[in-house]
This record gives structure tokens, sequence and C-alpha cells, in this order.
């Protein structure tokens, strides 16, 4: 924690210009429960941000990237996040989800229009806020 907010660490994993996101379980405990966001989360008690996404991703869907690079941080009067990006070098089939209801690649247009279509639940599911947004401002730098 930073000043007694929330820190979270989070990637931004992207492919062939589409983006791996993660279908969030339908919990009300949690935060943008059945949205799309990015693979990632709380940071452990003294643990720095890059290790932090690191852990994650291994812990979510078994996957070590060969580089991870900060692409953006932001702070509300609640969570400090930290965006991370990195390249996906693996077919999405090669991952194991161990967290969430799905997984899959979001293409552009699904970032712009801020919904993704979840085969597994038949229907469009919004995608988080402050995932969308990271999402569009990392678009328009490519």
């Amino acid at each position: 924690m930073t000043g007694g907010k929330v820190e979270v660490a989070m990637a931004i994993i992207y492919q062939n210009d589409r983006f791996l996101m993660q279908l969030r379980d339908d919990l009300p405990t949690i935060l943008f429960p059945g949205h799309w966001g990015f693979f990632g989360g709380h940071l452990d008690p003294g643990e720095d941000p890059e290790t932090g996404v690191l852990r994650e991703l291994q812990e979510e869907i078994d996957y070590t990237p060969t580089t991870i690079t900060l692409f953006e941080r932001s702070e509300d009067e609640r969570v400090v996040r930290h965006f991370y990006h990195t390249e996906l070098t693996v077919s999405v089939a090669d991952l194991t989800l161990n967290e969430g209801q799905d997984l899959g690649l979001c293409t552009i247009e699904d970032v712009q229009r801020g919904y993704k279509y979840a085969p597994k639940l038949g229907e469009d599911r919004p995608l988080g806020a402050p995932h969308q947004k990271v999402l569009l401002t990392f678009i328009d730098q490519l």
C-alpha cells in the first residue's frame, strides 16, 4: 500500500494487434465483476510492481513473458495502478486459466466499443473502464 492506497500491477499482453483479456468472475465482492480486464492483481507487502505483475501472470495463466515494460502508472483516491506491456509469444491455447471465467484476445474494435463477446457465456461483456481507457491510450501509441 502507498499512503493507504491499494497497489496493483497489470499487464497489457498483445499479439498481432489483439489484446489478451481475462473475463473476471461474477462475484459482487471484486472490482469489475463480470467484466473483461487485464491479468494482474494486488501487490504483496514490500513487493515491487514488476515482480508483482510477473508473479500474477504465472499464477493466473502460467505465463512468464520474456520482457515486460512499464507503460503507465495511474492513481485515484483508492488505487495505484501500474500497467506493464508485453508480447504474447505463445498460442492462447498454451495458456492455463487459473483465475476468472474465461480469457481471449480482444480486437481493437472490441476495445473501441467497450465490449467483447464471451463465447463461454454466449453474450457480450463490458471491458472494465480503467482497462479500456489504458488500452485506448496504448493503441494510439502503436
